[in-house]
């Protein structure tokens, strides 16, 4: 219900991650980990303060995997591996809200613990950047978190005066490395949120003022001539990508751009048009056709399916 209010509240997710951050830490210095951690929470005291920090966590927790689960459904395509990351969202989301798993497993050990952390902060700024710094390219978006996130991790289980020693120093510093270069090469399986497609449709011809004669999910190949493709992507991120259609027949890409941009869309959308000419028209036509809408970096933003028959 909070996402539904408008992506302008990913800001808040900021907090959110601060707040997580900061009890974790401090959870893990009070309770330590593993089997230490028992011995430390025997009196009523004691167990009070276990229950509260655990409490706010899973609040935290899951007032951030819930608000993602929605944007990052939206963007993924779910005929493409990066519906995957969607997966992994949902299953961090439903656990979350079991205690026996938070409780007695993730709140016991502290290096899942902070790579569920990890995992969440990298998802939370990769949404949330692109609201505070509007019109950015979502590699560099994504590379970013990967980045924050990887400091953030490090300072879970290394104290900033080893820094000073030049081996941590080193080691903070490829870790880092790794993280961006780990987000780079993973670009194609992360939904490249906030963009979606809202809608999407393609047809045989065009109006004078540049809309779909029809819009066609069926056609016979006896009438593909020549195709167009409309979309219009939301981009409350502002305008920091390159956006192109990919005609794939069969999976396979036959056209690759350019769009045009087309007509009014309405604000905070962009409108892309494209057409599929003669000369690219494979011979056997029939089968499963899709136009994809690709970023430079060739994330896939979502795609548009449309099947021709003999």
């Amino acid at each position: 219900m909070y996402a539904s209010k408008g992506y302008d509240n990913a800001r808040w997710m900021v907090v959110l991650l601060g707040l997580g951050w900061l009890v974790l830490v401090l959870f893990f210095r009070v309770f330590g980990t593993g089997p230490g951690q028992k011995a430390k929470v025997k009196d009523t005291k004691s167990k009070v303060r276990f229950y509260v920090m655990t409490l706010a966590l899973k609040n935290l927790f899951q007032s951030m995997l819930f608000f993602l689960v929605p944007f990052y459904y939206k963007t993924a395509t779910f005929d493409d591996p990066n519906r995957f990351f969607v997966y992994v969202l949902a299953a961090l989301a439903i656990l979350s809200t079991i205690d026996v798993v938070f409780d007695q497993f993730l709140m016991r050990w502290k290096v899942p613990a902070s790579a569920v952390y990890f995992f969440i902060l990298f998802a939370c700024l990769n949404l949330v950047l692109p609201a505070l710094l509007p019109d950015t390219r979502t590699l560099l978006t994504q590379m970013s978190a990967a980045a924050i996130a990887a400091v953030v991790f490090f300072s879970m289980h290394v104290p900033a005066r080893n820094l000073l020693r030049p081996a941590w120093a080193v080691l903070f510093v490829l870790f880092v490395a790794a993280s961006v270069f780990g987000a780079y090469f993973a670009r194609l399986a992360i939904p490249p949120v906030p963009m979606y497609i809202a809608t999407g449709a393609v047809g045989p011809s065009l109006l004078p003022d540049g809309r779909l004669t029809m819009q066609v999910s069926t056609l016979h190949q006896s009438l593909i001539q020549e195709m167009h493709a409309l979309t219009d992507v939301v981009i409350p991120g502002g305008h920091g990508n390159t956006l192109h259609h990919v005609w794939r027949h069969q999976g396979i890409a036959v056209q690759i751009g350019p769009v045009t941009p087309s007509g009014e869309p309405p604000p905070g959308t962009v409108r892309l048009r494209s057409t599929l000419r003669s000369f690219n028209i494979p011979a056997a036509r029939a089968g499963h056709w899709s136009i994809d809408v690709v970023t430079e970096d060739d994330q896939l933003v979502g795609r548009v399916p449309f099947e021709v028959i003999d």
